[in-house]
């Protein structure tokens, strides 16, 4: 597996695992193998090891350990939020709020909720890709029991207004959770000041492992299990915890928290030069998104005529790792569903193609996949 020649630019993909998270994961793959549910010295040895890893989570958000429980992923934390606090809701409180350009793991948790019956409004954003706090006030009824915003859009970076969004919904008497997936690594978070019920989170989206993500529930909030069997993660998640990964989620939380700052200036000065580069070479290019309310990692352009799958190809045949929309709906022909919210034709919208910036780029990968970019929209343009 050679990655020297790759310029990785699909952060908000994944992202490569930090020596030290692979370091402090290492022992908990070979000595430390005990199940933390048991009794014994190895099973105990294990038990600390989550419970460390829990507290470098919560620090992470502004949350207390006892309100981190532990899942496989970003998406199975969207389903406990979305599925769990529905299904724990009064049968007359059988509403749900959410956005139309949420990931597909708070829609398509939406839409299995709709099969059973319950009732999912879906509100619309404005051309930059944000929710308006009016339109969610206006779609939340005396039925509505969730309503659920991302913090950050994965595809186009768009940073919406939580707390606001937040306090409409409270007023009302909704909860509210929200995707932070994309921005914990990125942006200075805490549960209070986004005034958050649930919030979502993933190792792998800031250099921990896949197989690794957690859920913030507000203490005394009621969420069913949407996995039964054993008692593990204080009855809210059956299953035996991978120790090994959470432990590397730990670390990763850990190292976010003193170097996201840092990141963040880095990533946006790079992202920026980017973006300048690509406005120069191209004047009929597009940038999707909100162009200040946004991640400093995340830039989505479009070009009319050019179709993004075929941008992605002839990038990859040059080394130059990018996406054409959510990482997981890549297999998909049909255009981002979060760029036609924006209101771009479908034309465009399948033009898109995101650059998503890590810690580790530089300026000179920046300026070269800038150039490849550009050579290969001009020759497709020609033919």
């Amino acid at each position: 597996m050679g990655t020297k020649e790759i310029i990785y630019l699909d952060h908000a993909a994944t992202t490569p695992i930090e020596p030290e998270v692979l370091e402090a994961m290492l022992p908990w793959l070979q000595e430390g193998f005990g199940n933390p549910s048991s009794i014994h010295r190895l099973g105990r040895e294990a038990r600390a090891a989550l419970d460390s890893a829990r507290d470098s989570v919560a620090a992470l958000i502004g949350a207390d350990y006892s309100e981190i429980y532990f899942t496989s992923s970003g998406t199975e934390a969207d389903n406990l939020a979305i599925i769990g606090t529905m299904l724990a809701a009064p049968p007359t409180k059988n509403h749900l709020v959410v956005s139309a350009i949420e990931h597909h793991a708070v829609l398509h948790s939406a839409h299995f909720l709709e099969m059973l019956g319950y009732q999912v409004t879906v509100v619309p954003v404005n051309s930059d890709g944000q929710v308006e706090p009016q339109a969610v006030a206006e779609a939340i009824t005396d039925s509505t029991t969730l309503v659920s915003i991302m913090h950050a859009n994965n595809e186009i970076g768009t940073i919406q207004p939580i707390a606001e969004i937040a306090a409409i919904a409270h007023e009302r008497g909704a909860l509210f959770h929200t995707d932070a997936v994309q921005t914990a690594g990125l942006l200075p978070i805490h549960v209070h000041e986004l005034n958050c019920d649930l919030l979502s989170l993933s190792a792998h989206k800031l250099y921990g492992p896949k197989g690794a993500g957690a859920l913030y529930i507000r203490q005394g909030l009621k969420v069913s299990p949407i996995l039964h069997g054993g008692a593990q993660e204080r009855e809210k998640r059956a299953g035996t915890e991978n120790v090994a990964a959470l432990v590397g989620f730990g670390k990763a939380a850990e190292l976010a928290r003193t170097r996201r700052p840092k990141d963040a200036v880095t990533i946006a000065a790079l992202r920026d030069r980017l973006q300048q580069k690509l406005l120069e070479g191209c004047s009929e290019l597009r940038i999707n998104g909100h162009l200040s309310h946004r991640l400093p990692s995340i830039l989505n352009v479009s070009v009319e005529g050019i179709e993004g799958a075929t941008l992605l190809m002839n990038l990859d045949r040059l080394g130059i790792a990018v996406s054409s929309g959510a990482a997981c709906s890549s297999g998909s022909i049909e255009p981002s569903h979060v760029l036609l919210a924006l209101g771009l034709p479908p034309s465009l919208a399948a033009s898109g193609i995101r650059f998503s910036i890590g810690r580790h780029n530089t300026f000179d990968e920046i300026d070269r996949a800038a150039e490849a970019y550009l050579s290969i929209v001009h020759r497709l343009r020609r033919n």
